[in-house]
């Protein structure tokens, strides 16, 4: 079977699906307040194109899917496309992250159409908090998409949590305790450099390392783990005696680059090899060629570069490729 293989001999077989750029929040993490320039709708790919997109892919390794935003959530039809595409030849895996908002309404549908998985954001446990976050949206919304996903038989369940010094670290405790009192696996991210790379950034990055000095500190037993489906970059703990698990994924401070197995879809329709730097691949052009198709894939291997250097923008080093300027929600996270 074909494989794509880039040049440090990385397998990729994951493909991250961008259906949008828009968002019902405005997570201070993710983009300003006032939002950025969305994408005109008819500037988006059709799920048409996304189809064929993804049967190259399959017929070259591509055996997971992600769909993300933006909030996938917002665009419609999302559950027909996910049928679609489930019954690609070569497909084993379909996974969704989604900040929960509208997944009450749609988890039945979505799980009827082939979704195995969701990955829901949630940074806080603190409604009031909730607001300062995420500017918009209710706490109460995300917690029923949850019981939802739970309710129609996801697993497993991940719950992503972008940790901010200052702002939400004195919850870590909570997050743990919710691990081991309920069946979630609990995945602690530090927040990165993604198109704003500036002195607040610097100010509100907190290592990882922090989490397993809390769950010390509270005398929690946990203990490795490594079979948490779709775990990817996360290193991941079981929490003994109890119910869930937690996770860290530190692209800043521990670089995971050696074991990156992923590609990226914008919404607009471009592939990008790595999700911090500029670089990324037009695929319209190779629309109805499947050689086309295959040779711009080809490309994306011949052009990733060994590592994303996040941490170079912590400690103030040099750089050796331009960084992207699109902001998370407009790569997809």
């Amino acid at each position: 079977m074909r494989t794509l293989t880039d040049r440090f001999g990385r397998v990729h077989n994951y493909l991250r699906i961008s259906v949008t750029d828009r968002c019902n929040l405005r997570c201070i993490y993710c983009m300003p307040e006032e939002g950025v320039q969305f994408t005109d709708a008819s500037n988006l790919l059709s799920y048409d194109h996304i189809v064929e997109l993804v049967e190259s892919a399959a017929s070259m390794g591509i055996t997971k899917l992600r769909i993300t935003g933006g909030e996938p959530l917002v665009r419609p039809g999302l559950d027909g496309l996910i049928r679609r595409l489930s019954r690609i030849p070569g497909i084993s895996d379909i996974a969704l992250t989604t900040n929960g908002l509208l997944l009450a309404q749609q988890a039945e549908a979505l799980r009827d159409a082939g979704l195995n998985r969701v990955n829901i954001s949630l940074d806080t446990l603190d409604s009031t908090r909730f607001k300062f976050i995420a500017r918009r949206g209710e706490l109460k919304r995300v917690m029923e998409g949850i019981e939802a996903a739970g309710r129609v038989g996801f697993d497993p369940i991940k719950l992503n949590c972008v940790l901010l010094r200052g702002v939400n670290e004195d919850e870590i405790g909570a997050f743990l305790r919710m691990a081991y009192e309920q069946p979630l696996h609990v995945r602690f991210i530090e927040y990165m450099p993604i198109g704003h790379a500036d002195e607040n950034w610097k100010k509100q990055y907190l290592p990882l390392s922090r989490v397993l000095e809390i769950a010390d500190e509270q005398s929690l037993a946990y203990g490795v783990r490594d079979d948490v489906l779709g775990n990817g970059p996360s290193q991941d703990y079981e929490m003994i005696g109890g119910k869930g698990s937690f996770g860290l994924i530190h692209p800043v401070s521990d670089e995971f680059c050696k074991r990156c197995n992923r590609l990226r879809l914008t919404a607009d329709g471009y592939l990008k090899p790595c999700l911090y730097w500029v670089d990324e691949l037009n695929v319209r052009p190779a629309l109805g060629s499947a050689e086309a198709m295959e040779a711009l894939f080809r490309k994306a291997m011949d052009i990733k570069p060994e590592n994303h250097e996040m941490g170079a923008k912590l400690f103030d080093n040099a750089q050796s490729h331009m960084p992207t300027d699109r902001r998370m929600s407009q790569i997809g996270g």
